[in-house]
């Protein structure tokens, strides 16, 4: 890859898209908004010193329209070809649709199922955000059962809890007995948030993802890491428990009894601190970049909640479901069966999955933005940050997609931003494949056609 012409469309890119989030002129939101800061402060004191003028904001973001719409004959000359490639198994689907216009510009087979892998994940995002907001906030609570003389821990389905967190919740936990005059205590944990622990159908044990509980310190990790496979603890919840008493302890509790039991906190116990996660855009942002399961599967039971349903995979794919022709989007031969694409009995089509990303698109809409804005960047960030440095290298900066690979599974689904600066919202889906390295070369060099077609 020409790293200078590489920088040249992430900045294309990230014009074209015209989407507030954390890409926005080639930078993570919190970088963004921290140097608008300094460069707020920056300007201001050189309007006091009088020294240069303030300048107004440059390369503004295009609304994601220019130019002139695209020829759905030609997009099909260019992708038909490349998406009958050998190494795709002979039964891609896929579909492309103008995000400004909402036109179909190519379609084959595109309502037909196939196992999208964790392309699930916008369908996770979307239904989400749509469900509870972006700035919802997972929680976790620490309230104390005064009839038993017991502190609890309270799950709330934060896997991104960290062990700096637990401590910032026992400290401030020791504070509020101490100003009850409170100094011994037992331990307790609570995870009745859902109904069940459950193991994810690919198997309990497996490195991509934890044991699904309400409570988890990093994902259940064992090895330090904050994302990809990882070896897990075979109980998150009560290890989450283990540490935050020895956190406690340490804060000047004198905690009773050999380890923290499992107990459902009484309802009138008394609130004694919380945890609140990062804005649930945010965490859109993290799953979708780093293709995180345990995260999917968290937001998706935040999601079965708020729709009445129970947390769990039953609960998961009603909620989904509900909220999805709720939208209006096409369900037919779609099957939810997880929030992060693990199990392969899922089905999802190529015109579900462009509808909603045309949909996170809508300026209309900017309350789902993070289920696009999230993506990994081609060439660049997350899941993408290894590819398009061969055939499809010219999409690298111009392209941003969320993956999907199981084993002969391999799939696309994203947004590329043409020369002219219009966005195409595309999914590609393909199944029986028989190498993932080729597979995926097919689907980048597909995607970076997009990128570069003129397509009149």
């Amino acid at each position: 890859m020409a790293i200078g012409s590489a920088a040249a469309g992430l900045a294309i890119s990230a014009g074209a898209v015209a989407l507030a989030g954390p890409w926005d002129a080639g930078q993570r939101t919190a970088e963004r908004d921290q140097a608008a800061d300094l460069e707020r402060k920056r300007a201001d004191a050189e309007r006091v010193a009088g020294t240069v003028p303030a300048a107004a904001p440059v390369l503004p973001p295009l609304d994601g329209g220019a130019g002139r719409p695209l020829s759905a004959a030609a997009v099909e000359r260019t992708l038909a070809p490349l998406l009958a490639d050998p190494a795709l198994g002979g039964q891609a689907t896929g579909a492309v649709v103008d995000v400004a216009t909402g036109e179909a510009l190519y379609t084959v087979d595109a309502r037909s199922g196939r196992a999208p892998a964790s392309t699930t994940k916008s369908v996770t995002a979307i239904t989400a955000l749509d469900a509870l907001g972006p700035e919802h906030r997972l929680t976790t609570e620490v309230v104390w059962d005064a009839e038993n003389e017991r502190v609890v821990l309270v799950g709330g389905g934060d896997t991104t809890l960290t062990a700096s967190n637990l401590e910032g919740l026992a400290a401030r936990t020791a504070e509020a007995l101490a100003a009850q005059d409170v100094r011994t205590a037992r331990v307790a944990y609570d995870i009745s948030r859902y109904p069940r622990e459950q193991h994810h159908p690919i198997g309990a044990g497996n490195t991509n993802i934890a044991t699904i509980t309400p409570l988890q310190l990093n994902a259940g990790r064992t090895d330090g890491s904050t994302h990809g496979p990882a070896p897990r603890t075979a109980d998150p919840a009560a290890e989450a428990a283990r540490t935050f008493a020895g956190l406690l302890a340490e804060a000047g509790v004198d905690v009773q009894g050999r380890s923290p039991g499992r107990h459902t906190a009484p309802e009138d116990a008394e609130p004694l601190a919380v945890h609140r996660s990062a804005p649930l855009s945010s965490l859109v942002e993290r799953m979708l970049t780093y293709s995180d399961n345990d995260l999917a599967e968290a937001i998706a039971r935040a999601t079965a909640i708020a729709g009445g349903e129970a947390a769990d995979f039953r609960g998961v794919d009603r909620a989904l479901t509900a909220r999805l022709e709720k939208l209006g989007l096409p369900l037919g031969d779609v099957r939810i069966a997880d929030a992060s694409g693990l199990d392969r009995d899922g089905r999802l089509t190529a015109a579900l999955l462009t509808r909603v990303l045309a949909l996170a698109a809508d300026p209309e809409r900017p309350e789902l933005r993070s289920a696009l804005t999230g993506l990994p960047v081609a060439g660049f960030t997350g899941t993408l940050t290894a590819r398009y440095d061969g055939s499809g290298g010219a999409g690298a900066g111009l392209v941003r997609a969320k993956t999907g690979t199981l084993t002969g599974v391999n799939t696309l689904a994203g947004t590329a931003a043409t020369p002219d600066g219009r966005v195409l919202a595309f999914a590609f889906l393909a199944s029986e494949t028989t190498s993932a390295d080729g597979a995926q070369d097919a689907l980048d060099a597909a995607a970076a056609a997009l990128a570069t077609c003129a397509c009149r």
